[in-house]
């Protein structure tokens, strides 16, 4: 695979950006999604006239911790294998561009202004030792430095590896896993909070971390990731 830093890490013309303006129109086009999940909507001709406060089956039937859920792309080709380079192959350094991405959709820019602190899924230790970074505090610093903060939400020690689990089993996997450290509650406390993620499946995990940010006090919460699964992958 190229790797010079001129090379489209998609298409892999040269020279270029990291995407180069032809693959990001291309596989990044805004797409009507959930406001609560940011599950992607049914196409069709209906879905054009479709109001923005539409609400997919689930959270329509199942209130959402979350007060509002954002996503740059699709959890799909070519996002999954630029995700897993950047998360698995050690290249952080693809962190500045995806961030950049997700600067640049639809919602996520308002969602971050308006935020009083922004919060990056945490890490159990044992995948912060396998990996040596935290993919969602790379995403957070790009994003927002200013109001990034890396060790208000924290993770209860270890848990199974999500994937392949099914929805039931990623629930239980992260049951009663995120607390709010007790010297930060201040901060928590009547505030707007976003929360950073590089993928979001079931959103097990992103739910129960704004359980806990709820019960320390947050007034306000909105799950900003780069790719959404769609129905048929998330069990949904």
């Amino acid at each position: 695979m190229l790797s010079w830093p001129s090379c489209c890490h998609i298409c892999h013309r040269w020279p270029s950006q990291p995407f180069c303006a032809s693959c990001v129109e291309r596989f990044a086009q805004p797409t009507l999604r959930c406001p609560t999940c940011a599950l992607t909507l049914n196409h069709g001709p209906q879905s054009l006239h479709r109001p923005l406060s539409a609400r997919c089956k689930n959270c329509t039937e199942h209130s959402s911790p979350l007060d509002a859920c954002v996503a740059a792309v699709s959890y799909t080709f070519p996002w999954v294998d630029c995700i897993a380079r950047f998360k698995f192959q050690a290249d952080p350094s693809l962190g500045r561009t995806l961030a950049h991405l997700m600067r640049h959709a639809p919602w996520i820019e308002p969602a971050l202004d308006s935020a009083n602190l922004v919060l990056p899924m945490p890490l159990t230790p044992t995948r912060l030792r396998e990996r040596g970074f935290n993919q969602a505090l790379e995403l957070a610093r790009h994003l927002t430095p200013n109001k990034t903060h890396a060790h208000t939400l924290l993770r209860r020690g270890e848990s199974a590896h999500q994937v392949g689990a099914s929805r039931q089993e990623r629930l239980e996997h992260v049951r009663d896993a995120f607390w709010v450290a007790h010297e930060r509650l201040p901060a928590v406390r009547g505030q707007r909070v976003v929360m950073v993620d590089d993928v979001m499946t079931t959103g097990a995990s992103l739910y129960e971390a704004a359980r806990a940010l709820r019960a320390a006090g947050a007034t306000h919460i909105t799950g900003v990731v780069l790719a959404r699964t769609e129905a048929r992958d998330a069990g949904q």
